[in-house]
Parts: structure tokens; C-alpha cells; sequence
């Protein structure tokens, strides 16, 4: 049978993930945008948003490898980078409102145009080269909108995680299942092992007493035939001796 049994979840690896590509995509543009408009000493802003930025990334990393033995550890860890990207999204309202920036929204000319650029790229290559010529204006208003899609497929990723959570269940139902799982296979062979031996007996009986009959039957001619050859023997003997040979 050789059914697979597996202990350790199944799952994307988190490189591949659209989820963590966006992820690094804002912390390298929040470094940018942290160097360029933000005090480099003095303010706490940039250390916080920069930890943030990285605390969403990081925590999807850490939660895709935790998952192959615990969901519900992924899905904390997850949840910690929503909330990271959450805190992150709130800074970048505050600069907006104190540099007396506005925060574009369905009305502004230009508010499709962003949700289908950010939509669309998700590497930090498709940003790194604007993101040292877009103004203040453009670059906290694009990490506005990144933290806004973030927080939307981490809350999808979340609920696809939960789903799962309560399909498999967790690490110690795998394993119940695995060890159940290797029992009842175990089970099936032997039992399949014994039908068989069974058939092969009987098959071996058969095939002995077909043996014996044939071997009856071959002794029986053989003996008629010795027979036949002895009375033979006997008439050509007396018929010699009759004739004087």
C-alpha cells in the first residue's frame, strides 16, 4: 500500500508566497522612505516604523516555518505581522496629517492609478528605482495603500489558515492520525498476507491431489503395461519351446 502518513503540514514555501513578497516590498520602501523625510536622530518615528515594517515580514517568515508543525502557531504569528502592519499604517496616516498631506482617497485624481500600480507589484524591485524621485506626498500615501492591501491579504491568509486549522487539526491530530493511519495499514497487510496464504494452501492441496490421481492413474498403466509385457514374454516362451527353437 505504501500510503503517505504525514506528521509536518504541507505548504507553500514563504518565499513564493505573494503575502511575504508585498511584506519586503514595504520594509525596503519604508527604509527608503525613513531615510529620506524622517530625522535620522532625534525621532523614534523611524526606529518604530522601520521595526514594524520588518516585524510584518519577519513574523510571516517565522509563522510559514512554524506551521509545518503548528497551524496555531501560525496563524499567532501571522496575526502579529497584521498587527505590526496595522501600527505601521497608522504612522504613515500621522506624517500625512502633520505635514498637512492629504490622504488620497476614491475622489483624488490619482487614487485609481495607485491601487492598480500597488495591486499589480508586489517585488521591491518594481519600487526601488521610483522610490528615491516620488515626493513625500507620493511615498506616504503608496505605504498607506501597501499597508491597506497587506492587511487584506493577511486577514484572506488568516482565514484560509483557520480553515485548515479546523480540517486537519493541529500538530497532535496529525500525528494521532499518522500513528492510526500506520496501525491500520499494518492491519490491512496482514490480513491481506493471511487471505492469501490461505488461497495458497489451497491451492497447494488441490494441486497435491491432482498429483496423486495422476500418479495413481500413470502407476495403474504402468503396471497393465508390465503386465501386458510379462504375458507376452510367457507366450513367445512357450511358443518357442512348442516349436523347438
Amino acid at each position: 500500500m505504501n500510503r503517505e502518513f504525514r506528521v509536518l503540514r504541507a505548504g507553500a514555501r514563504w518565499q513564493d508566497l505573494r503575502l511575504y513578497k508585498k511584506s519586503d516590498a514595504l520594509y525596503q520602501f519604508t527604509v527608503v522612505f525613513c531615510r529620506r523625510f524622517l530625522p535620522t536622530y532625534g525621532d523614534r518615528t523611524v526606529d518604530q516604523m522601520i521595526q514594524a515594517a520588518r516585524s510584518g515580514k519577519q513574523n510571516i517568515v517565522e509563522g510559514s516555518e512554524d506551521g509545518k508543525t503548528s497551524t496555531e502557531m501560525e496563524l499567532k504569528l501571522i496575526n502579529v505581522a497584521r498587527a505590526s502592519i496595522s501600527e505601521l499604517r497608522e504612522d504613515y496616516k500621522d506624517f500625512l496629517t502633520a505635514h498637512n498631506l492629504p490622504v488620497w482617497q476614491s475622489a483624488h485624481p490619482r487614487f485609481q492609478g495607485l491601487q492598480e500600480f500597488t495591486k499589480q507589484h508586489n517585488e521591491w524591485s518594481d519600487y526601488e528605482k521610483p522610490a528615491e524621485t516620488w515626493s513625500q506626498e507620493e511615498m506616504a500615501n503608496i505605504g498607506l495603500t501597501l499597508c491597506y492591501q497587506m492587511d487584506a491579504m493577511i486577514n484572506r491568509y488568516l482565514n484560509k489558515l483557520e480553515k485548515t486549522f479546523v480540517e486537519e487539526g493541529g500538530i497532535k491530530e496529525r500525528m494521532h492520525k499518522a500513528r492510526t493511519g500506520y496501525r491500520t495499514e499494518q492491519d490491512e497487510e496482514l490480513k491481506r498476507l493471511k487471505e492469501e496464504n490461505t488461497d495458497l494452501r489451497q491451492r497447494l492441496s488441490s494441486q497435491q491431489a491432482a498429483y496423486q490421481d495422476l500418479r495413481e492413474r500413470a502407476l495403474t498403466a504402468y503396471n497393465k503395461q508390465k503386465q501386458r509385457i510379462e504375458e507376452l514374454e510367457k507366450m513367445i516362451e512357450s511358443y518357442r519351446g512348442d516349436r523347438g527353437l
